[in-house]
């Protein structure tokens, strides 16, 4: 039976995102959130393998008390228990310090019940920076696979998995011991409907809330602003540029549209005419 356990993270809506332009600071306040988009995909695999090998599924996430919501949403796409790891404590907490919290929490679930595979979107899209899911591999000692695409087989009899990634110039197939830990790109699963179920039992689900002080006795030094070395000086929007020129070269030829563009470019470039024109 496996059981996968997923990491999730509740972002702001980034068609809605908002800097503050005189302090230059994200504007939470009326941005709708949702799960991370490579997250939902992420759990949309682990129910995928569940259903196929049977268990369950575990999905964690550190945020403010408003992500019981995300992990709700978890539970109506086919997972079996939400966890939230939520203290003002961890407040300010970089990519550093949130593995941290993560991979404590992790090795206190796999103490229980212990963990086959643990899957991460590939990255946050409020903060892309890719790091959470690979910091969490690397302080529990876990194999690690990025950009995830396919996952091919998962053998809980020999302890291995088959697992397809994205590369700049190809796809690869690693063969990975158990457990084992993944970041996902989209096309790793398609997010499913979810079953009337499911549905059902999100609306009544309440989530575990774990703190700095239990289950898990943190490091104070390792957690929030205090084990956060990373330094954000300035946030911004960016500069709204004009629109390029349209041109138009309906009822004229290939040639003459050509040396028009060309034209506007050695124009553009040099101030001077380069085809149809004195230098």
């Amino acid at each position: 039976m496996l059981h996968a356990l997923v990491g999730i993270k509740q972002v702001p809506d980034t068609t809605n995102i908002r800097i503050d332009p005189e302090t230059g600071s994200l504007i939470r306040q009326g941005v709708p959130t949702i799960i991370n988009p490579y997250d939902a995909h992420a759990v949309a695999a682990a129910v995928e393998w569940k259903r196929k090998l049977g268990g369950k599924i575990t999905v964690i996430t550190m945020g403010p008390p408003a992500a019981v919501s995300a992990l709700q949403e978890c539970i109506e796409m086919g997972a079996d228990k939400g966890i939230l790891v939520s203290d003002r404590k961890f407040s300010g907490a970089d990519t550093l310090a949130t593995s941290y919290v993560l991979a404590e929490a992790i090795k206190k679930i796999h103490e229980e019940d212990p963990i086959d595979l643990i899957f991460f979107g590939k990255q946050a899209i409020d903060g892309d920076t890719a790091q959470v899911g690979p910091g969490v591999a690397v302080r529990l000692g876990y194999p690690l696979i990025t950009y995830a695409v396919n996952i091919r087989e998962v053998n809980l009899e020999e302890g291995y998995a088959l697992i397809e990634r994205k590369t700049e110039l190809r796809n690869e197939i690693i063969k990975t011991t158990l457990p084992a830990a993944m970041t996902c790109e989209k096309e790793i699963a398609e997010i499913p409907y979810a079953a009337l179920p499911d549905l059902i039992a999100s609306l009544r689900y309440k989530p575990q809330v774990w703190t700095a002080d239990e289950p898990v006795a943190y490091d104070i030094a390792q957690i929030g602003l205090k084990g956060s070395p990373t330094m954000v000086f300035k946030t911004g929007t960016p500069v709204q540029h004009e629109p390029g020129e349209l041109i138009k070269a309906a009822g004229t030829s290939l040639d003459k549209a050509v040396d028009l563009v060309l034209n506007k470019i050695m124009e553009h470039a040099s101030g001077a005419p380069l085809i149809g024109g004195k230098k």
